[in-house]
Formats: structure tokens, C-alpha cells, sequence
């Protein structure tokens, strides 16, 4: 696949082939910016589906790949991160293009994220600690078989990263996957899927099947008997179907789902540091980011000087062509969620709330054909605001102020999700209790998106269900299996 301007064709991978939809079907995806048709994709079918399901058990049951040593999987999913990295500008192009990802942030954050999620994993099987327990004439200790099949659901806000954050574990602990990127984004899943096979990946370990969710391809994704495993990340609401349709043959899941963050600044916080990561905590990934500080408690006795800067710095982000090395915050998804972000503006101010910079989509010439919204600050809600509560999903900051540290707690507590958060202070006893009472599965202290694979990645709440990250990579992608022997004396 190239960067040029002419549509291309995608097809599912199952197994070693490429194949269009079974019934014809197909997709287009067009760039956020411009409408651009960038490409015809295959519309999976539930067929599609079924067979992507049966490429992969048959490459977990008879091929290869599970029976590999970790070395032998970690040499080739090596050589698929260098490969990576060897086309990093194609698929950093692909993925602004495909989803409005800022050119900067693909470049130089996210395509390198995607050959260091292979290259952690790779290593991890490797390096991780065992358990073994002699007693006496008794040893016991544990072992680590792969899972079986694991469908990987990812979503379009992060692509590439994030459907690699749920194959390379998969793989390098000997598993076979089926993929299936958002339908909005499917041109880096697709480019992956081809470098992978070029670089030495066994037919049928990764297969990539394209469409949407409910009876469609995604279907026996989640409902097969024949599926070992459920990765999921995207929307609380589609999670739970996901869930249900899981239950009926107890497969495992693991989702990572919405967020509604508190980022809480209190008044000793350094605001050279407080401020701009709190820009980028909620206009970073333009706006689109399930782990955004999209709720901002300020304490009340800096809240409207930094207010006043906040608003000030927001209202000076380039907002344009994604594609530019300037610019911060690209386009929206698609229309539908335009309307979505701008609508929960409209209800912010029914709800008594005051925009302070933004509330409006932008239509000057560099954004006419593009779905453009700017970076938009509200005060005047409280916490029980549908706003403040809501996922909203786009480049909206609530301000919230508080008086004290319990208040503050309180406050960052009161919501249905709890993904992440964001605290900044000069205290570090409390800095420290802060974070062993926040309902929140990643804590940040004077910094934000800062990410260690080893630590465990999750959400409370109605944000998700188990923890993805070295060893809980380990315990969810394996079937831990205990064995013990009566040594003859």
C-alpha cells in the first residue's frame, strides 16, 4: 500500500490469503480533513468472521507457532518491529490520513509505540519470573501454556498502538489472533497485516477480518465457542454486549473502555508544568483520547488565574491539517461525532455552564471540508452536570473548583468510570494519598501519559475489566496451569 491519493482496495487476511467480503460488500474510508476517499474496504461478513476464527484455531492447533520456544516467536516478532520501523513514515502517514492523527504524534509517538509494544513482549516471555515450590519430596511449580485463540477489537483513536498493545502479548505468548480494527480507521491494521507476513509471521497466527460490530463480522469475534479470549477496547455501551456475548460460553474479556478523568490542580502546583500537560491531557489525540483529563478540578484559590491561563493557552493551539508538523489538534472522526461533541456544548450551557474559549465548529477555509472543532473550556457546571459526567469524547475541559483535598477526592470519586488521573502538587505525602484512594486505574503525578508496559493498564468502574501489561498480559493471554511431582527418594 502506498500514501498516494488513489483509493485502494482492502481485504480481510485469513490466513495466508486476502480475500473481499463473502457477499461483495464493501466500505469506504475517507480522510477526516478533506473527505478524501482513501479506500474500498472489505465489509465482513459473519462468514468472514467464522472463517478468520477457523484460519487461526487451525494455525493454534496444528501449526507451528504455539510449540515455538519464546526465543524462536520473540526473533520473528523482533523482526516484525524492525520492519516497523523500516516503514514507520508509511504508517504514521497512513494513520494521520486515515483518522486525523496529527502527523507529529504518529511519527514520533505512536508508530514507535507500535515496534516497542512488539519488542516489550517479545522480551517479557523470556525475562518473566516462575514459580516453583519444592516441599520436601514435592515439587510444585507453574506453567504458562498459551490461551488459544484470541479476537482483538480495537478501536480508531489510536489505531495501530492499540491493536498492537493486544497482538504482540497474544502472540508472544504463542497464541493465534483474529483482528478487527475500528471501521473507521482500517488502512495501518491492513499495511501491518502485510508487513507482518513479509517478515517471517507463520500463516494464520494474525488474521485481520474489517466491518462492524453487532451479527456482522464481528459476531463470532465474540459469540464462537471456538474463541479463547475477548480484547476489547472502545465504548462502555459496546463493551457490555460484548460482555453478554461472551458469558454465553465464559470466555474471558478484557476491556479497556471509556474514561472521564479528574485532573486536579491544587494550589502549590508548579502551573509551568501544571498548565501544558493539562492542555495536552485534554486536546492531546484532538480531544479523542479515553484517557483524557476531560473533568479539571482547580482549587478555588488559583481557579480563575489559571483559568485565565488555561483558556488563554487553549485558544492558541494550531488547529488544521494533520498532516502539517505544526499543527496540534487535527480533525474529528466523522460527522456523527462532530455532532456528538458539539451537542453536549449546547447541553453544557442549557445545564447553566459558560464557554469561555471555543464551543463552535470551525469552517474558515483550512477546515471548510474537514470535521473541525476547537478546543473548548466551560466553567460555571458542577460534577453532577450530565456534561461533567458524560463521556464526551472530543476537545471539551469542564473546570470544576474545589476547596480541599478531601473535597477534591470527592469529587474525582463521584463518576461512573474510573479509567484515570491526573494530579498536580508540590506535596508528596499528598500526592501519595491521593493516589491510594483515587477510584482510578492509572494515577499520574506532575505528568501525564507516561507509560511503563510492565505496570497494569485498566479502568474501574464501568471503564473496563482486567489489566493488560506484562504479567497481567501473562495471566490473561495464557491458561496458568499448576503441576506437581512426588520425587522418588
Amino acid at each position: 500500500m502506498t500514501t498516494t491519493s488513489t483509493p485502494v482496495e482492502i481485504r480481510h487476511l485469513i490466513g495466508d490469503e486476502w480475500h473481499g467480503a463473502s457477499d461483495g460488500t464493501t466500505f469506504e474510508s475517507r480522510d477526516p480533513h478533506d473527505g478524501t476517499l482513501l479506500a474500498n474496504v472489505a465489509r465482513g461478513t459473519a462468514d468472514d468472521g467464522a472463517a478468520a476464527i477457523t484460519a487461526a484455531r487451525t494455525a493454534f492447533d496444528t501449526g507451528p507457532w504455539p510449540q515455538m520456544s519464546p526465543k524462536e516467536r520473540a526473533t520473528i516478532l523482533r523482526a516484525v518491529a524492525d520492519a516497523v520501523d523500516e516503514h514507520r513514515e508509511e504508517l504514521a502517514q497512513l494513520e494521520t490520513r486515515d483518522g486525523g492523527k496529527t502527523i507529529s504524534q504518529s511519527l514520533h509517538a505512536e508508530i514507535p509505540r507500535v515496534a516497542h509494544n512488539l519488542r516489550f513482549f517479545a522480551d517479557y516471555v523470556s525475562m518473566a519470573a516462575n514459580e516453583a515450590y519444592p516441599d520436601g519430596d514435592l515439587l510444585s511449580y507453574v506453567l504458562y501454556p498459551p490461551a488459544g485463540v484470541v479476537s482483538a477489537i480495537s478501536p480508531w483513536n489510536a489505531p495501530l498502538m492499540l491493536a498492537t498493545w493486544k497482538i504482540a502479548p497474544a502472540l508472544a505468548f504463542g497464541n493465534t489472533v483474529v483482528l478487527k480494527p475500528a471501521p473507521q480507521t482500517p488502512l495501518t491494521a491492513n499495511r501491518f497485516a502485510e508487513i507482518a507476513l513479509e517478515a517471517g509471521l507463520p500463516a494464520g497466527v494474525l488474521n485481520v477480518v474489517h466491518g462492524f460490530g453487532g451479527e456482522a463480522v464481528a459476531g463470532p469475534l465474540t459469540s464462537d465457542p471456538r474463541v479463547d479470549r475477548i480484547t476489547f477496547t472502545g465504548s462502555s455501551a459496546t463493551g457490555v454486549h460484548i460482555l453478554q456475548a461472551a458469558a454465553l460460553n465464559h470466555t474471558p474479556v478484557s476491556a479497556e473502555m471509556g474514561g472521564k478523568s479528574a485532573n486536579i490542580v491544587f494550589d502549590d502546583a508548579d502551573l509551568d508544568v501544571a498548565v501544558p500537560m493539562s492542555i495536552r491531557a485534554i486536546f492531546g489525540g484532538n480531544g479523542q483520547v479515553c484517557l483524557s483529563g476531560s473533568r479539571l478540578l482547580v482549587q478555588n484559590s488559583i481557579r480563575e488565574a489559571f483559568i485565565e491561563r488555561f483558556a488563554e493557552e487553549a485558544a492558541k493551539l494550531t488547529v488544521g491539517d494533520p498532516k502539517d508538523s505544526g499543527t496540534f489538534m487535527g480533525p474529528l472522526i466523522e460527522q456523527r461525532h462532530l455532532d456528538k461533541v458539539a451537542g453536549y456544548v449546547e447541553l453544557a450551557q442549557e445545564e447553566g455552564g459558560k464557554v469561555i474559549t471555543g464551543g463552535e465548529r470551525l469552517t474558515g477555509v483550512a477546515h471548510a471540508k474537514g470535521f473541525y472543532y476547537a478546543p473548548t473550556v466551560i466553567t460555571g457546571l458542577t460534577n453532577e452536570s450530565r456534561t461533567a459526567r458524560e463521556e464526551i469524547f472530543g476537545p471539551v475541559e469542564t473546570v470544576i473548583g474545589f476547596d480541599t483535598e478531601d473535597e477534591a477526592l470527592r469529587i474525582a470519586n463521584d463518576s461512573p468510570y474510573g479509567l484515570a488521573g491526573m494530579l498536580f502538587t508540590q506535596n508528596l505525602d499528598r500526592a501519595h494519598r491521593m493516589a491510594a484512594r483515587w477510584k482510578a486505574g492509572t494515577v499520574w503525578i506532575n505528568t501525564f501519559f507516561e507509560r511503563d508496559l510492565r505496570l497494569p493498564f485498566g479502568g474501574e468502574g464501568i471503564s473496563g475489566l482486567g489489566r493488560e501489561g506484562g504479567q497481567y498480559s501473562r495471566e490473561f493471554f495464557t491458561e496458568p496451569r499448576a503441576v506437581t511431582i512426588r520425587l522418588r527418594k
